[in-house]
């Protein structure tokens, strides 16, 4: 018999065990290994682009083949990535390991959380998906602040140390989603005899097909995403530039990563806030976060390390209360055969957002 509360409880340790990581700060490292600004620029570039051109064809292949086993792909990915930069040498072999984190991002994004929404509503439980979404929020900002605080500790063990450690994790994650049982409420239709290829094409095919059908007709849902897309994409680039601003008006080293797990708390304090609002009309909640997050960005240009660390929490705090009742909202519009597709076209207009913003962000951060 299908137990729930297992397959909930494997979602959060594989969560954990994704999320909480020695090599977080991977922009330190690199830039302690030698490698110049523009040439970290040149690899973060890489992953956005890779994020890009897979994000939506990993959502198609999570509905088509499995949410479960794109979720073990995306671990392989993640491992892979890690063995390429142990044995990194130059800049190509870097990028290369970035092109397949990026796809580690790829097919686990919307898998998780169609799996688990599928899941619960076998056993009409998907009520708890908002609470389900506010603990992934929680364990992400958690383990987030953590593995930014052990920056230190990577720095001084060395990135093959650090990678080295990251694939061990990677290994007993793998372990975990191995276990996991795959749920389908509307499975794709199974056809027999014929070209198994082109079957297979026929169903990628029509998978996405549908998913820009819906989106044509449902409005509602490409109108949430947008909105928690922007206020997700400037809440990040806020806690970004706050990492390079903060040194700049006074904070200490060590005082640094305190500073950046309070910030990555107010996404805490958010996604259990929003729990207790449960009558809240969306348009309220997105007004108030999208609020919060302006008035960090005020007090970005304070000058004053406390002032703009209570920013970036409250920032935080908007942010991930809007995502989880976003997400919830969402899950209850979406098809359940179209369901990872439509989590990655979400994840692709982010992308798309952060892309627009990002060199006006720097502007505006620079120069205001």
């Amino acid at each position: 018999m299908f137990n729930i509360k297992k397959q909930v409880s494997k979602l959060y340790i594989s969560s954990v065990l994704g999320n909480l990581s020695l090599t977080g700060a991977w922009v330190a490292i690199l830039a302690a290994r030698g490698y110049s600004l523009v040439e970290i620029g040149i690899a973060e570039t890489v992953f956005h682009i890779t994020s890009l051109i897979f994000e939506i064809p990993s959502g198609i292949l999570a509905d088509v083949f499995g949410r479960k086993n794109t979720l073990i792909i995306s671990n392989i990915m993640r491992m892979i990535g890690n063995v390429i930069m142990i044995f990194s040498s130059n800049l190509f072999m870097v990028c290369a390991s970035i092109a397949f984190h990026a796809l580690s991002y790829n097919f686990s994004s919307g898998s998780g959380d169609a799996l688990a929404y599928d899941s619960l509503k076998s056993v009409s439980r998907e009520s708890y998906f908002e609470k389900y979404a506010s603990n992934q929020m929680i364990i992400y900002r958690v383990c987030s602040g953590l593995s930014t605080m052990c920056a230190g500790l990577a720095l001084f063990i060395g990135h093959r140390m650090a990678y080295g450690t990251d694939l061990l994790v990677g290994i007993a994650q793998t372990v975990i989603l191995m276990s996991l049982k795959e749920i389908r409420i509307d499975p794709p239709a199974q056809k027999s005899g014929g070209n198994i290829i082109a079957s297979i094409f026929r169903e990628i095919a029509k998978c996405f097909t549908e998913s820009i059908t819906f989106l044509k007709t449902a409005k509602k849902a490409m109108f949430l995403m947008f909105c928690n897309s922007l206020v997700g994409a400037l809440d990040i680039l806020l806690l970004f530039f706050l990492q390079a601003r903060l040194p700049q008006v006074g904070i200490s080293g060590w005082t640094l990563g305190i500073a950046l797990l309070i910030m990555q708390l107010g996404g805490v304090v958010g996604a259990k806030l929003i729990l207790r609002l449960k009558k809240a009309k969306y348009q309220h909640v997105f007004a108030a976060a999208a609020a919060l997050v302006l008035l960090g960005v005020l007090v970005e240009h304070s000058g004053m390390y406390l002032v703009m660390t209570a920013g970036g929490f409250i920032a935080a705090m908007g942010d991930d209360a809007l995502q989880v009742r976003t997400n919830a909202l969402l899950q209850d519009m979406f098809p359940s055969q179209q369901r990872a597709t439509l989590i990655s076209i979400e994840s692709f207009t982010f992308s798309t957002i952060m892309i627009v913003l990002s060199p006006l962000a720097g502007f505006f951060f620079s120069h205001w």
